[in-house]
């Protein structure tokens, strides 16, 4: 089983719309089972926050449910836990591998590291208001894990 922790700043944005992508992609792959795939914050400032509404809104505009989300913050048993710990932008890698006490950085990766565009942020829609972008990223993102996990 692949575990796949989606992670971003307050876990309202782009983290729970990259987690609900993924959890779409695999079960319409018919692979559901072999994934686990959750989201977190690194800052506590969301905590226990639904999915931020123009989120839901895009994810659902797609076919996509959020329901039930409650954003929580990354814990340390996560870098044990999780096989990849993906984050949207510089911020979170900087603040993940600091959070991970060092011992987890191979499995700390940029999202769009798997769409083919290595270094790249998925922008923050909380500040850019463009949710339509951050959906094209996450999508491409999630798209390309999928495709690197099966090829192996």
């Amino acid at each position: 089983m692949t575990k796949i922790l989606f992670v971003c700043h307050g876990n309202i944005c782009r983290s729970p719309m990259a987690e609900y992508v993924m959890k779409d992609l695999v079960e319409k792959a018919g692979m559901a089972d072999q994934f686990e795939i959750a989201s977190a914050a690194t800052s506590t400032e969301e905590l226990g926050n639904p999915v931020y509404p123009p989120a839901r809104k895009k994810l659902a505009e797609h076919g996509i449910s959020c329901q039930g989300h409650a954003a929580r913050q990354l814990r340390q048993a996560d870098f044990r836990q999780y096989d990849l710990l993906i984050g949207m932008d510089g911020a979170n890698i900087r603040n993940m591998t600091r959070m991970s006490g060092g011992v987890s950085r191979e499995k700390i990766h940029l999202l769009l590291d798997y769409a083919g565009r290595p270094g790249q942020e998925v922008a923050d829609p909380w500040y850019t208001g463009d949710f339509e972008a951050t959906w094209q990223d996450v999508l491409a993102g999630c798209q390309g894990i999928l495709t690197q996990l099966r090829e192996g």
